[in-house]
C-alpha cells in the first residue's frame, strides 16, 4: 500500500505518494539518468537551480544506487518534456526522499528543460584484478551486472579507463578473462563515441543474448599489479601481476622456471621493452592473454633491491 506525505512549499500543500515517485531518465542504467518526479498522474523534470550533491545523495539513497561516487550532470542526459515540478530544491542530506526536501512552491518555478537536473549516483568498477583491471560490472539498483564482450570496443574501454583515472585503455577480453560474474548480464549493447566523460553518458542499445561465459574484461595503462615469487626476498622471483619498486635490474636467470613453475593463466608471452617504459603493459607483446608457453617457461628476474 502507498503511503501519502503531505508537503507544505510556503502558502501551497500539495499532496504526494512517497512509493514510486522518483526516476532517472535517459542514462544508460538504473542509476544514472535525469531527475523526474510523479505529481498529478504525470511525471516532470526537476530544475538545477540550487542543486548540489547532498540533493543527489538523497535522489541516489531513495533509489537504492548506493552512497558512493555522486556526481551531478545538468542536461547530459537531455532535456525533458511536460512540466518542470521542481525548482530551487535544498536538502540536508538526511531526508529518505527527495519530496521531503525543501523546494519552491510550483507557481515559482521560473526554469526551462535546458536546466533540468541530471545524477549520476554510482558508476563503474572492475572485479577480479586490481582498480585498474578486471571484469567489467555496471550499477543496477543494489545490485552490480556483468557486462557482455560482443559488440564491446576500444572506444567503450577509453571510457571506462578515463572515469576510473587509469588512462588508456591496454586490451579488451572477453571469455571471463578475469573470472566469471556471478551478478545477472546487463542487457544493454554499449556505443559510446569514446569522448564520454563517464559511462553512464554512452548510448545504449538492446544487447545479443550473453552468458557469463563472455563477460567483457578491461585492462587500463595504470594497471600496475606484478610482484616476484618464490625468490629469496620481495625483489627477486618469478614475476606475476604487480608493479614494483626495487631499484635496477641485476640478472636474468636463463634456465626457464628458475624460482618454480607458476600456476593460473599465462598472461604474457614475446614481451619486447625498450627499456624506458614505465610500465610492463607498455612494451610489445602479442596482447593480453595471448601466448603459446606452459608454466615450465615462467620467467624469473632478480633486481637491486634499492
Amino acid at each position: 500500500m502507498k503511503s501519502y506525505l503531505t508537503l507544505i512549499f510556503l502558502s501551497s500543500v500539495i499532496r504526494l505518494t512517497t512509493a514510486g515517485n522518483v526516476r532517472l531518465v535517459g542514462g544508460n542504467n538504473s542509476c544514472a539518468g535525469r531527475v523526474e518526479v510523479y505529481y498529478n498522474g504525470e511525471w516532470g523534470t526537476v530544475c538545477d537551480d540550487y542543486w548540489d550533491l547532498r540533493n543527489t545523495a538523497v535522489v541516489c539513497r531513495e533509489l537504492g544506487c548506493g552512497n558512493a561516487s555522486y556526481t551531478m550532470r545538468v542536461a547530459d542526459f537531455g532535456p525533458g518534456s511536460g512540466k518542470i515540478l521542481k525548482d530551487d530544491v535544498v536538502c540536508s542530506g538526511s531526508e529518505s526522499s527527495i519530496l521531503n526536501c525543501n523546494s519552491a512552491k510550483m507557481s515559482d518555478i521560473d526554469c526551462e528543460h535546458s536546466e533540468d537536473v541530471g545524477v549520476i549516483c554510482s558508476g563503474i568498477r572492475l572485479v577480479g584484478g586490481s582498480r585498474c583491471s578486471g571484469r567489467l560490472e555496471v550499477p543496477h539498483g543494489n545490485t552490480w551486472m556483468s557486462v557482455c564482450a560482443a559488440a564491446f570496443d576500444q572506444q567503450d574501454a577509453e571510457v571506462v579507463c578515463r572515469e576510473l583515472g587509469c588512462g588508456a585503455p591496454v586490451q579488451v577480453l572477453g571469455e571471463d578473462a578475469f573470472g566469471k560474474g556471478g551478478a545477472q548480464m546487463w542487457t544493454q549493447e554499449i556505443q559510446c563515441r569514446g569522448n564520454e566523460s563517464q559511462f553512464a553518458l554512452c548510448p545504449t542499445s538492446p544487447s545479443h543474448n550473453c552468458s557469463h561465459d563472455n563477460d567483457v574484461s578491461v585492462v587500463c595503462a595504470d594497471y600496475t599489479d606484478l610482484r616476484l615469487v618464490n625468490g629469496p626476498d620481495i625483489c627477486s622471483g618469478r614475476v606475476e601481476r604487480q608493479q614494483l619498486q626495487c631499484g635496477v635490474a641485476l640478472s636474468n636467470p636463463q634456465v626457464p622456471a628458475w624460482f618454480g613453475p607458476g600456476s593460473g593463466p599465462i598472461w604474457l608471452d614475446e614481451v619486447e621493452c625498450e627499456g624506458n617504459e614505465t610500465s610492463l603493459w607498455s612494451c610489445s607483446s602479442p596482447g593480453w592473454g595471448k601466448h603459446d608457453c606452459q608454466h615450465k617457461e615462467d620467467v624469473g628476474v632478480v633486481c637491486s633491491g634499492k
